[in-house]
This record gives C-alpha cells, structure tokens and sequence, in this order.
C-alpha cells in the first residue's frame, strides 16, 4: 500500500461517519497542558481538531496537521471562534518536516509513528523548542493485546531524547472510554522537556 493510499484509507475512515470521535480533547492533553503558559503548538494527527480548537482557547496558536482532507474541515468547522489561532495544515508528518525549534508545545495523541518512516522521529522530535515540551499518548499495548513493533512507542522514543527531562513516563489509566469499536483502557504517556540549550 502506497503512503497516498493510506492517505485516502484516513480520508475514507472519516468520510464514512458524521462523526468519528468525542469531539472532547484528548483528557492527557488537557492534565498535562492546563498550566502551561500559551504558545507555538504544534498538534499532530489532529483528526476533527478537538485538543487544537481546546488548545486555542486556552490561548495557544496551533499548527494542526493531519492527512485528511475531511477531518480538517470539521476541525476548521468545530473551532470557528478561534480560526484565527489554528492553522489547518494537511500533511503527512512521516515525510514533511515541520520548522525545527519552533513550538513551545509538541502534542502526539495516539499518532501511529511508523519505524520504516526513517527519519521521521528525529524531526518530530527536532520541531521542539528549547525548553519546549513533547507530550505523547499511546495505547498500552499490554491492555489491547496488539502488536505495535511496527510503530515507535513512548518507551522507545524515550532512547532518542538524551539530554532531556522526562517528567512523565507512566501507564495510565483512562478516565474516558475510547472511541466507538475500540477497547483500550490504558495508555502510555510520555512527557518530556527539552534542554534549554543544544547539547551538541
């Protein structure tokens, strides 16, 4: 399967339903970030935009990417009292940078990072300012019961960021259920600071 069609999979999986998910923001997402003072956000795989529009009105100016043509209209369309502090953005982050240092928050809820993607993790990771935080939710794969080794999860990531402050690096029970079809009860949470200055 070709990256475009795996696109248009994303595409067709929302165009499928009025509505694929909660329309609520990610609630590890709203623990982690609740006291952070507004900034750059860059919000990957953002879906139908909920943690960018509830980021915004918290007073961030949010970089939403995601693949899918129609997820981003319905976030554009949810968020239309902060339009001015998002910026809808289709793109597949596997192979497009965004600008290095340049978010204050970088949040990945549940985002399938493939490994074969090479270099793709590095410059996720590089989008991260100084001081600049990554916040990153996964399922446990312990709970689902699936194999993830295809994907980077929060523990390998975790090996890349040496010189950073890891704050959290935990199982996590959710406090809301998943989304229609799904099952997972626990996720993996990964929240870590980056050094101030370059440690090259």
């Amino acid at each position: 399967m070709t990256d475009q069609d795996q696109d248009q999979d994303w595409d067709g999986m929302y165009r499928s339903r009025e509505q694929v998910f909660s329309g609520e923001p990610n609630a590890v997402l709203v623990a982690e970030a609740a006291g952070m003072a507004p900034g750059q956000a860059l919000d990957v795989g953002c879906g139908e935009g909920a943690d960018a529009v509830w980021l915004a009105r918290q007073g961030w100016h949010v970089t939403a990417v995601d693949v899918s043509e129609t997820a981003l209209r319905r976030g554009a369309e949810s968020g239309r009292d902060v339009a001015e502090r998002v910026a809808w953005t289709r793109a597949d982050l596997s192979c497009t940078a965004m600008p290095a240092g340049a978010f204050e928050l970088v949040s990945v809820q549940y985002f399938p990072l493939r490994k074969r993607d090479d270099g793709a993790l590095d410059r996720l990771v590089a989008t991260v300012a100084p001081g600049g935080t990554l916040l990153v939710t996964g399922h446990d794969p312990e709970d689902e019961g699936v194999d993830y080794s295809d994907y980077y999860r929060p523990g390998e990531i975790v090996q890349r960021l040496a010189g950073w402050t890891v704050e959290v690096h935990e199982v996590r029970e959710r406090t809301r259920p998943g989304p229609e079809g799904t099952h997972h009860t626990r996720d993996v949470v990964l929240k870590a600071i980056a050094p101030r200055q370059s440690t090259e």
